[in-house]
């Protein structure tokens, strides 16, 4: 019988994806932490549940993550531009 709270498309080798994913944004914290651990729990599965779908969603929370860091490296940018020429 499958256990509908832990499945098997959450363990890999003795490993549950919840552990790695502890392990990756272990420095993380708030937005950064949500979309790195989902992005992985998407990755992690995707063969043995949702397929390209699986891998779309990982897709679009890596896409959010880059477009935060690329909107701080404008804020950054324009932050340190000098003023009046």
């Amino acid at each position: 019988m499958s256990d509908p709270i832990n499945p098997n498309h959450y363990q890999r080798n003795g490993m549950e994806c919840i552990d790695a994913i502890k392990a990756a944004v272990q420095n993380l914290s708030g937005a950064e932490a949500y979309c790195t651990g989902s992005a992985i729990k998407y990755l992690w599965r995707w063969d043995e549940k949702g397929g390209k779908d699986d891998l779309n969603k990982a897709i679009w929370f890596i896409k959010d993550m880059i477009a935060e860091i690329e909107d701080q490296e404008l804020q950054d940018e324009l932050h340190d531009k000098p003023t009046g020429v």
